[in-house]
């Protein structure tokens, strides 16, 4: 351990703070925080933060459980020390007399809660183990309105395997230009159905090899499924609406098609642009508010990943659990409606839009694709089969929509496949 080691915990306190308490988004804030700490020591306070927000409600259980009185509101920081122990204790490789004594000194000397935090976690150490065997991690874990949402739309069962993969973090996945058993083997990666490539997560990926040529670019699996549905793209005008950041897009370049990639946010063009400068491919980039933007000339095909509460890159993003709300999911979903409404007039006859949604709320998927139906009748359905997406028959519904699980590929065993985000599609044509 290095000497800046209780540095680093004091900055996973910190990242706690602001996400917790002030909403902030994990990725928005973790480079400044981690400003000034040598490699090892930003990958430690990233590991303690981001570990502790995967399993924050059973952590906060534990707390609950071992407290004689609940800790007043002005003390949340005191609270945020506490998580961060336990979360070293329980969940990470960090020597226990190390945890503790480190963790402790965060406390001011003259804090009346420092003899508090000492007691539980060296309880923790003691008889965290033997009350975690007796807890239900998945339903503990779980906000109650998520889990309301997934067991009454897939069952309990399924609920529960949606939860317990979200305990597990999830791999580095990679879309490759081309020649993906030569990457396999250059990135020490395993070849995924279609063609994506995983390997484990950790290291600084700008310094793999093919990163700074532009030969690939991260991107979950799920997330690389709903472009591999319009079929041969070659020559075709397409347009990627929200498009930011890019990895889609940089599907659909390598896929032969022209691409104009459309977002509100200039800000997020500009990464989008850096993209595929990187990768070496030619888009046309407009800044538009997609519900109000009508072409010179209808498009081909239409990819709308549009944006929505987010909950099924909870693997990647344990924030996202604590951040989004039942609230959330209306608002986005009226906000979808108006995006598939608009998309039709941008649409030409014959035409194919995929909609899709990194979410496993129904409503911004199965429920916002049977709305739209009803009042398109222009547009119907076209069934995606397991051919569109690497024989994974799993992934897709009675409907022939792709609706993808975080237990799907494995998702609750760490040592397999290592599982996939939760992604709704849907693939549409304009009779």
């Amino acid at each position: 351990m290095t000497e800046n080691i209780p540095n680093a915990r004091r900055r996973a306190v910190n990242i706690l703070n602001q996400v917790l308490g002030k909403n902030q988004l994990l990725e928005e804030i973790l480079s400044e925080n981690l400003k000034g700490l040598d490699n090892r020591d930003r990958a430690f306070a990233r590991a303690m933060a981001s570990t502790c927000l995967r399993h924050l409600g059973i952590i906060d259980a534990l707390i609950d459980k071992m407290l004689d009185r609940p800790l007043p509101k002005a003390a949340e920081n005191i609270r945020n020390v506490i998580r961060i122990g336990i979360t070293q204790i329980l969940f990470l490789d960090i020597p226990s007399h190390a945890a503790v004594h480190d963790t402790v000194e965060l406390i001011p000397a003259n804090s009346k809660f420092k003899g508090l935090v000492n007691a539980l976690l060296r309880r923790t150490d003691r008889q965290g183990k033997k009350l975690l065997d007796k807890m239900n991690r998945a339903r503990r874990n779980t906000p109650d309105w998520l889990w309301d949402s997934w067991a009454d739309f897939y069952g309990k069962d399924v609920a529960e395997k949606i939860a317990l993969a979200h305990m597990i973090e999830a791999p580095l996945d990679i879309s490759v230009k081309e020649d993906p058993e030569f990457w396999a083997k250059a990135l020490d990666a395993k070849i995924l159905p279609t063609g994506h490539l995983r390997r484990a997560a950790g290291g600084a990926i700008t310094a793999f090899e093919g990163f700074t040529d532009g030969k690939w670019w991260i991107q979950d699996f799920s997330a690389s499924l709903p472009a591999k549905l319009f079929g041969p793209l070659e020559g075709k005008k397409v347009l990627d609406l929200c498009a930011a950041p890019g990895g889609k897009t940089a599907q659909l370049a390598v896929m032969g098609a022209n691409v104009t990639a459309l977002d509100r946010s200039k800000a997020r063009l500009g990464r989008l642009s850096e993209n595929m400068e990187r990768l070496q491919l030619d888009v046309t980039i407009k800044v538009a508010d997609a519900t109000g933007f009508l072409p010179a000339e209808p498009f081909d095909a239409i990819l709308l990943d549009a944006p929505c509460s987010s909950t099924g890159t909870i693997r990647r993003h344990p924030d996202v659990t604590h951040l989004k709300t039942a609230e959330d999911v209306e608002k986005l979903s009226q906000l979808q409606a108006r995006l598939l409404d608009a998309a039709v007039h941008q649409l030409k006859s014959g035409g194919t839009l995929v909609y899709s949604t990194c979410s496993l709320q129904p409503e911004e998927g199965e429920e916002q694709i049977r709305n739209f139906l009803a009042r398109h009748p222009q547009m119907s359905r076209k069934p995606i089969t397991a051919d569109d997406v690497g024989g994974l028959d799993e992934i897709i519904n009675s409907e022939g929509d792709l609706r993808c699980l975080p237990h799907h590929l494995n998702g609750t065993d760490k040592d397999a496949l290592g599982g996939m985000d939760g992604f709704f599609a849907a693939r549409l044509i304009k009779n």
